[in-house]
């Protein structure tokens, strides 16, 4: 049975950080891309970032470029986000995600269809 478990969420000031972390089991983690999404209330999810098997592709959403870093260490079957310089707007609920793709595809990492594994998510609230 594949479990996805996120922690790390919390309530922070603008400008300030968060280190998000995602673990796997039950799947053979260095296998899959990882990817990052959010939701905030009444908005789709949207594709944050994505990390291939082998963690040389990282794909981001436009609007956290330069902000946030995705990462994995596959010996501890742990995907990261360590998200800086938060902003209000970056509120959200965030979700872990697997793909057995494991590429990262062109624009097809930041869709949910993509994705087979998901966690129930953790909460970011950024405060003005």
């Amino acid at each position: 049975q594949v479990q996805v478990v996120e922690s790390g969420g919390g309530l922070v000031q603008a400008g300030g950080s968060l280190r998000l972390s995602c673990t796997a089991s039950g799947l053979t983690f260095g296998d899959y891309a990882m990817g990052w999404f959010r939701q905030a209330p009444g908005k789709e999810r949207e594709g944050v970032a994505c990390i291939s098997r082998s963690g040389r592709n990282t794909p981001y959403a436009d609007l956290v470029k330069g902000r946030f870093t995705i990462s994995r260490d596959n010996a501890k079957k742990t995907l990261y986000l360590q998200m800086n310089s938060l902003k209000p707007e970056d509120t959200a609920m965030y979700y872990c995600a697997a793909d057995r793709d494991g590429y990262c595809s062109g624009s097809s990492w930041s869709t949910v269809p993509e994705y087979q594994y998901w966690g129930q998510g953790t909460q970011v609230t950024v405060s003005s």
